[in-house]
């Protein structure tokens, strides 16, 4: 009997700005990434592209609708109101649309579609796309929140930076406004959509958590164990988060890995990684840790942990990680949790 080899581990990643990056960065993620690398000369090396998620065998990633705010240092051509906000992630949407309709991609919006986009994927490699809408300023009421839903968006971060709705990340680390109250309201009568917990601000997620207790994760957010910042989790924002059956992916960016690193710096190893996966498992289980690399998400290969440089080596992850943890936090813990919810 010929020896036929068993499928790979789903690989399953939380966080990818791929519409972002084709459509305010210019990059063409259709080509292969060798070729993308030939044709950038920006000193960012590009970790990313449709074929090489499937080249790495990716079932599933959250694509994220981002758009970028206006900043007069960082970010002089970011959106001013929340009508250019609405209109860049409506541009971002149709682009997933599009690679829908020519194959590229399989958009997944419930249960079922998962289920069948697995079975489909199995068999023909394309990727599943869930969208994630990462800052929720293209919500310009929250009554719109339906609207998304419709349109396909299954995930909602409120904030990037803090916002109309929350204090997040960086510039600005308040609560919840009034209007993001109201939002928090909507997504709890909004059985279609879950809340992503990543860069909020502490206030912010402890009052979101207060008016919310719908599905939950945080699709790309490390210990702050490790990085103190507010970008990142205390101990008691990732049990609440384990404590609501949540799934905390890790980001594979060096300066969120490891305190003080800097472009140039020496790249860590893959034991970065594993010391927050293994720290955030020891407070809420391995069954709550996953992947949100965060691959694209305005760095390159440089700045990401030795010998990652492509989609395909974080397989190589089962080199370091308890084997028995390897299968759940490279995909299937995210399947698991979209399984729960997912209408």
């Amino acid at each position: 009997m010929e020896n036929v080899k068993p499928p790979k581990p789903p690989l399953v990643d939380a966080h990818l700005d791929l519409a972002h990056n084709v459509l305010d960065t210019g990059l063409d993620l259709t080509l292969p990434l060798e070729e993308l690398r030939r044709r950038c000369t920006n000193g960012d090396l590009p970790t990313v592209t449709l074929p090489a998620l499937e080249e790495a065998g990716a079932a599933l990633v959250f694509a994220t609708l981002f758009a970028s705010p206006y900043h007069p240092e960082h970010n002089p051509e970011g959106y001013r109101t929340p009508d250019e906000a609405h209109a860049r992630a409506r541009r971002q949407l149709e682009l997933y649309r599009r690679w829908a309709d020519e194959g590229r991609v399989r958009l997944v919006t419930d249960r079922a579609g998962l289920e069948a986009h697995l079975r489909a994927w199995g068999e023909d490699g394309v990727v599943g796309v869930i969208v994630l809408m990462e800052g929720a300023d293209p919500i310009r009421t929250p009554d719109e929140l339906a609207f998304w839903a419709d349109a396909g968006v299954r995930l909602v971060g409120p904030a990037w930076t803090g916002n109309r709705y929350a204090g997040g990340s960086w510039y600005g680390t308040g609560g919840l406004t009034e209007l993001g109250r109201a939002l928090m309201a909507a997504l709890q009568d909004e059985p279609r959509v879950a809340l992503d917990a990543s860069h909020l601000s502490e206030r912010s997620f402890w009052e979101a958590l207060e008016h919310y207790d719908g599905p939950l994760l945080a699709s790309h957010s490390n210990a702050r164990r490790f990085v103190d910042h507010e970008r990142h989790l205390t101990d008691a924002m990732i049990r609440a988060i384990g404590e609501r059956g949540g799934v905390i992916g890790t980001v594979l960016y060096n300066a969120f890995l490891q305190e003080g690193w800097r472009r140039g710096d020496a790249r860590p190893g893959l034991e970065a990684i594993v010391r927050n996966m293994t720290y955030v498992a020891d407070l809420i289980g391995w069954k709550r840790v996953g992947i949100g690399s965060d691959f694209d998400g305005g760095f390159g290969a440089h700045e990401l942990p030795e010998p990652l440089d492509r989609p395909a080596d974080l397989r190589r992850l089962v080199e370091v990680l308890p084997a028995d943890a390897f299968p759940g936090a490279l995909g299937e813990n995210w399947l698991r949790w979209l399984r729960n919810w997912m209408p």
